[in-house]
């Protein structure tokens, strides 16, 4: 191991601090990897009992086994410690649904996208995998909630049919105004339904966290407040984010066939 990698590992009392992320967070390299290990695709195709295995690991070791009590080495540690978040949610703990992991993202993504793209001169078509998309991430955002403020009913809903209905209403219009400029035009139309939609669905759902705030805590994890402008922050930078992460292959690919 290198000096880099082994002043990145955060350790307590001698024992590896699996409550912070492997590498070191204050450099671009370790926030790279911490990522895309956490979202890593293959994590998703992880099978019922690797799960289980991960969780009786990571328990045990936050219980106090020792490396040599649980037979493994500190390699295959962290590698059972990054499995289990991405399957589990943090704050509560259970089971995410599986297509609503982050590492489900990039299949889920190329699948919906590909289609979006491929099918969007008529208008059922527009209709039906506008709908897919923007049931998928209602999805993901319900599964990423935050634990510790619930999302009612009503809100899911609300997101629900006001992302659905916006994607679509944009799309159809779009599509339709679309006709009278170049065919490049007519492609782009998926884009700006996916970053309407975006605007609509994730604000919705996170409508409690607007509302009251998201959790701070100290570095102990202890709970100090809720903060207003944190969670304005932090929905503001995943709509961002989530439009900016469709738009690469859309555009491209337009250029592409242009």
């Amino acid at each position: 191991m290198s000096i880099s990698e082994g002043l990145s590992l955060r350790k307590t009392n001698s024992r590896i601090d699996i409550e912070k992320p492997r590498w070191d967070q204050s450099t671009y390299n370790g926030r790279a990897r911490h990522f895309l290990t956490l979202t890593n695709p293959l994590n998703a195709f992880a099978s019922s009992s690797q799960l289980e295995r991960a969780r009786h690991i990571v328990q045990k070791y936050r219980n106090g086994a020792t490396l040599e009590e649980l037979g493994i080495k500190e390699d295959e540690l962290w590698a059972n410690k990054y499995l289990h978040d991405s399957a589990y949610h943090p704050d509560t703990g259970e089971q995410m649904t599986l297509i609503g992991r982050m590492s489900a993202q990039v299949p889920m993504n190329m699948i919906i996208t590909g289609c979006m793209m491929t099918f969007y001169k008529s208008t059922p078509a527009v209709i039906f995998w506008q709908w897919c998309n923007q049931s998928f991430n209602a999805l993901v955002n319900y599964t990423n909630r935050s634990g510790s403020t619930p999302i009612p009913v009503e809100t899911l809903v609300q997101s629900y049919v006001g992302a659905t209905g916006g994607a679509v209403v944009t799309a159809l219009t779009l599509n339709r105004l679309a006709k009278r400029g170049p065919p490049l035009a007519g492609r782009l139309v998926p884009l700006a339904a996916v970053a309407a939609a975006n605007c609509i669905n994730i604000p919705l759902m996170r409508i409690t966290e607007l509302k009251h705030g998201i959790e701070l805590q100290n570095e102990k994890g202890e709970k100090v407040g809720n903060s207003k402008k944190a969670a304005r922050d932090a929905i503001t930078s995943v709509t961002v984010s989530r439009i900016l992460m469709a738009s690469p292959s859309m555009v491209y690919d337009n250029f592409k066939e242009k």
